[in-house]
């Protein structure tokens, strides 16, 4: 640590060149003997008062989203706020069960080389044995799964924008709060455990991958859920099943690789997003249960606007286009597709008996009947989506060293 002798001399041009990217001056250490009227010239000049207009874009473009989408905020109607706080005691009993405790938990380190053993060099060499046998295009399938896991702070943030349900103090004791608090951290050890075998295989350029999960946790995400828990948990119960389906196939393509040390680890992680799927698509059952009609048209709402990936706003400094060229990676490979997009709505209509609930308003009966027949539209979305990854384009990514990869 470097200690000054004076606010004078702490030097923050030093500061403020590292956050614009600017050149900075030299450190100015407390013996130093730089007069204070070279020092304030100094400090204005690394400042950049007079910057110009382009030197004030290239600054601003590093924190701004890569995707603009209209903003809304709080459309529920308050008094539905009631609800959710009346079933708090419900969630209790019936979502809270669908936790862990962490003493019964697996880590991550229960899956790779043990730093502290004698056998840690050997543990690491068989490990990245393994990995030379996976293909470049399941890697790049890897790795945005597992950037999608570590902009989590992202997913945190968003539950705690849901009227009604948020964690109000950072640590409350309400159910709702519990859930949220404690659904991160068992989804936390998912990146973690994606990262570290990562960073051991070799394959992959980890400081890429990690300006991607920097870019894209500072970029957030904007799945269009208003503050609303009925979108919310609608979103949250899609995209459960998502990364189910996605970990479950990347363990399936391990084990066809022959590294049955990487499928444990996406199946493992599979399971988590399954149980979880449990507790979300439980929470929405029951407001289809007490509210049908706001809960039809929240549904309707969320489809219509198509549920949109946690990591669209993925950006590695490089590729404008990057979320979707890992799409299409992961549609032609087989990992997630638009197909299963249309089998997860399909299996939710059916969790949830959306095609039998009565009682409805018009426009809750038109939301029904549009959500009913919205399945056989994105089958058709799939078919144009495989006949376009016959096309055969390329794409390089920076996470495997720019190499091309078929699209």
């Amino acid at each position: 640590m470097i200690f000054f002798r004076s606010a004078e001399e702490m030097a923050p041009s030093v500061y403020v060149a590292e956050c614009t990217g600017f050149p900075a001056l030299s450190p100015l250490f407390h013996d130093a003997k730089l007069p204070a009227s070279a020092l304030r010239a100094n400090l204005a000049r690394s400042h950049r008062i007079s910057m110009t207009p382009r030197e004030v874009e290239k600054i601003k473009i590093h924190f701004q989203p890569r995707e603009a989408r209209e903003q809304v905020a709080h459309s529920m109607p308050p008094e539905k706020v009631e609800i959710f706080k009346s079933l708090e005691v419900w969630a209790e009993k019936n979502i809270l069960i669908h936790l862990k405790p962490v003493e019964k938990s697996w880590q991550p380190q229960d899956f790779l080389p043990d730093s502290s053993s004698e056998g840690f060099i050997e543990q690491v060499i068989e490990l990245r044995e393994r990995s030379q046998e996976l293909p470049d295009d399941y890697l790049v399938c890897l790795v945005g799964d597992m950037i999608t896991e570590e902009a989590l702070p992202t997913y945190q943030t968003m539950l705690n924008t849901f009227d009604g349900v948020r964690d109000e103090s950072g640590a409350s004791p309400t159910s709702w709060a519990t859930w949220i608090r404690m659904w991160t951290a068992e989804e936390n050890r998912h990146g973690d455990l994606l990262h570290q075998y990562l960073y051991l295989c070799g394959r992959v350029d980890m400081r890429q991958i990690e300006k991607t999960i920097q870019y894209l946790i500072g970029f957030g995400m904007h799945p269009g859920i208003e503050n609303s828990p009925y979108l919310g948990f609608l979103y949250t119960s899609f995209q459960e099943r998502a990364t189910f389906i996605s970990h479950a196939n990347t363990a399936k393509f391990a084990k066809g690789y022959g590294d049955l040390k990487l499928a444990q680890i996406c199946g493992t992680i599979a399971a988590d997003e399954k149980r979880h799927e449990t507790a979300y698509t439980k929470i929405v059952e029951k407001l289809f249960e007490i509210d049908p009609d706001t809960t039809m048209i929240a549904f309707e709402d969320m489809m219509r606007k198509k549920v949109t990936m946690p990591a669209h706003l993925m950006y590695d400094g490089q590729d404008g286009n990057l979320f979707d060229h890992f799409s299409s990676v992961a549609q032609r490979l087989g990992v997630y597709t638009a197909g299963d997009y249309a089998d997860i709505l399909e299996f939710l209509i059916k969790r949830w008996n959306v095609k039998k609930i009565g009682g409805l308003s018009s426009k809750g009966r038109k939301a029904q009947d549009y959500v009913c027949k919205l399945a056989s539209r994105i089958r058709k979305l799939d078919e144009r989506a495989q006949e376009r990854a016959k096309q055969g384009g390329t794409c390089a990514f920076s996470w495997i060293f720019n190499k091309e990869v078929l699209l």
